[in-house]
């Protein structure tokens, strides 16, 4: 073979080389790097990206919780305790029997009244009708007219008498109904004032109790912080188990305590069951303006101990548990008051987060 085709061949052949390296160094650009954004384990990860957002300021101060409906229960008539069914800590439904008198001597007055009102009626209706019977007798000018005022004047005295005996009647019976106490709400037994036999008589305390459906809490507000909460009335109160829960009233006393300088605000929860008693000490937080935060989503915090947290997936993909400082759990999420900036993106998942970190290569924690 000359050399010239010789020379000819090697070059086409190192031509040919050249063509598939680059094409192999071109195919190997595209495939995604272990830990860069669209591969690696940040890959599937879902993410939200942090914006700053208009939240509430909210202060938060200490309060107690009680009761909105609590009352003791007194006698109302003499007897004698022969039905007690409830004792403290038991619950009771409204219209349910809580203690029970002997009602003989009501009974009988009762009965001697119905008695005097049937008397009564007889005697109104014979009035009736020696009225009518004078009165025609009157017309036809055949009596004095002193008969006439004396059959008039028995009538109203009779119809007097009927009246009276029915507002007797009446008081009477209402006497039976007082044996029998009821309760007037739903609630728990606080207190128990009487035992099973014992005599009462009106005005004998016998039973305190109160509804846990009807609750608010109190909060001493000092007088520098009235302003604010009079102007945007907005409150929430955190539960001992985590839960938010928004007032739904709020009651500002027109002027402060003279000792204290200091004003008690009631605020009303809804009618549920809240899963708190009376005495219980929860935080109320007030809302005092509007800030600019950072929020994160509440699934997305990380809680280890006293410490929380979120994972960042990074511009390269790679991820990272920061560290953060968080305010109180807003509406919209909790908002970050240090360890992240605008821009950020957090996992929305923090098993899932977890996982991917410990599978990429030399993950450390707090990088």
């Amino acid at each position: 073979m000359p050399v010239s085709a010789m020379i000819r061949r090697a070059q086409s052949w190192v031509a040919v080389a050249l063509v598939a390296a680059l094409t192999a160094a071109c195919s190997d650009a595209t495939q995604p790097e272990p830990g860069v954004e669209g591969g690696g384990p940040a890959a599937s990860l879902a993410t939200v990206i942090v914006q700053p957002a208009r939240v509430a300021r909210e202060t938060a101060f200490d309060g107690a919780v009680e009761a909105l409906n609590q009352s003791t229960v007194a006698a109302q008539t003499s007897g004698r305790v022969v039905e007690l069914p409830f004792d403290v800590g038991d619950h009771v439904e409204k219209g349910a029997v809580i203690v029970r008198f002997t009602a003989t001597e009501q009974r009988a007055k009762q009965q001697a009244l119905d008695a005097s009102a049937a008397e009564a009626q007889a005697r109104l209706s014979e009035a009736q009708l020696a009225y009518d019977r004078t009165r025609d007798v009157y017309e036809r000018k055949l009596i004095a007219k002193a008969q006439f005022d004396k059959a008039q004047a028995d009538l109203d005295a009779a119809r007097a008498r009927v009246e009276s005996t029915r507002a007797q009647l009446v008081e009477a019976r209402e006497g039976v109904g007082y044996t029998t106490i009821v309760a007037p709400y739903a609630g728990i037994v606080v207190a128990r004032h009487v035992q099973l036999g014992e005599t009462v008589s009106p005005g004998k305390p016998i039973m305190t109790g109160l509804s846990l459906e009807h609750l608010r809490v109190v909060v001493d507000i000092p007088q520098q912080h009235i302003g604010p909460l009079r102007r945007h009335r907005k409150a929430r109160v955190l539960l001992p188990d985590g839960r938010s829960v928004d007032a739904s009233a709020l009651r500002i006393p027109p002027a402060a305590d003279p000792a204290t300088h200091s004003f008690r605000v009631l605020v009303e929860l809804p009618l549920d069951d809240h899963g708190v008693f009376p005495g219980t000490l929860v935080k109320v937080i007030f809302v005092s303006g509007e800030d600019e935060r950072l929020l994160v989503p509440e699934q997305a915090v990380v809680r280890r101990g006293e410490l929380t947290g979120a994972y960042v997936v990074g511009p390269d993909g790679r991820i990272s548990l920061r560290y953060l400082r968080l305010g109180s759990p807003a509406a919209d999420g909790v908002p970050v008051l240090a360890g992240l900036a605008a821009g950020d993106r957090v996992a929305t998942d923090p098993i899932a987060a977890g996982i991917a970190y410990r599978e990429q290569p030399a993950a450390r924690a707090g990088t």
